[in-house]
Order: structure tokens, then sequence, then C-alpha cells
């Protein structure tokens, strides 16, 4: 089970995504992949905004990102990648947990 937990007060500040779905072989997991795709095209989209504002830890299986330096944009893109994972958790909830 992939496991994301959202830190936030009034705004997201961490989001830790760590595990693996193993809803397919792996390689192929089509719910890995789309956790993958959400999370580094929101990361490469506040990289190219301000490389500043974000600090991103990766290892096998887990990535945590602190967000730095708040904005509108960031905190836009931070808010619509959990609303992403939101929905991927809706439809795979076996394989994807959130924790706010």
């Amino acid at each position: 089970m992939i496991r994301i937990k959202v830190d936030s007060e009034k705004k997201i500040n961490r989001i830790t995504v760590e595990g693996h779905a193993g809803y397919g072989v792996s390689g192929t997991d089509i719910v890995c992949a789309s956790v993958s795709s959400i999370l580094i095209t929101t990361i490469n989209a506040m990289l190219r905004i301000d490389e500043k504002s974000i600090q991103v830890e990766k290892q096998e299986a887990y990535v945590k990102l602190d967000i730095l330096v708040h904005s509108d944009m960031i905190d836009l893109l931070m808010e619509n990648m959990v609303s992403l994972f939101k929905e991927l958790e809706q439809d795979y909830k076996k394989y994807v947990k959130i924790d706010q």
C-alpha cells in the first residue's frame, strides 16, 4: 500500500509518500505509476516556479516534500496534488491511503 501523509496547519507544509501499491506487477503497476506521475509533475512545476520553494528527499519507495517558501502558486499546486491523490484513493482504496 502507498501511504501519503499530509502535514498542514493553515497551509500544506509537507507531504510524505511511501510504499508500493501492490496493485500490479512491479514496473507495470498503474497505481504506482499514477502516484509517481502526480508527484513528479507537481515537483517539477514547483521547481520551475521557484527552485528554492521546496526541498525534496528521495529514497527507494519514499519521497518527502517540504515547502520552504509559500506562495499562491506553490500552495495551489500542493492543494491540487492532494486533490488528485484523494481521487486516486477513492478509486483504489486497498492500494492508496491518505492521512491528513
